[in-house]
């Protein structure tokens, strides 16, 4: 496969956790009961971490990606609260949101220099 055949591939996972991130955050309504206190902000780490970590993976740049996703954690808590009558906004969940940006940002980095290069002894 090419490298520009490569690149297209290794973007979907990161075009399939944004989707998922977009279905999570914009349901007309919560998910149900969680299963403990503050599930939900575990959640919110999660949706916002697995997009960046998979985009930087995909080699696009990180500050755009970051930057995108810390903006859209205050836009889409202002969505639920303004827009979706069955949500509600929280402050709260936007750190969450921004804390999964930073692990997701940190955990690429890692396994981006994790990764041997090519010709390199494994």
């Amino acid at each position: 496969m090419t490298g520009e055949g490569l690149r297209r591939w290794s973007s979907v996972p990161a075009i399939a956790a944004v989707l998922f991130q977009l279905g999570v955050l914009y349901a007309p309504s919560g998910a149900g009961s969680a299963p403990f206190p503050n599930f939900d902000k575990l959640v919110h780490c999660a949706v916002f971490a697995l997009p960046v970590f998979f985009a930087v993976l995909a080699r696009l740049p990180m500050a755009p990606v970051i930057a995108v996703l810390a903006v859209h954690a205050p836009v889409s808590e202002f969505i639920q609260a303004t827009l979706l009558p069955n949500r509600s906004g929280d402050p709260w969940d936007v750190v969450a949101d921004l804390v999964g940006v930073t692990l997701g940002a940190a955990a690429a980095r890692f396994a981006l220099h994790r990764r041997p290069t090519a010709g390199s002894a494994t």
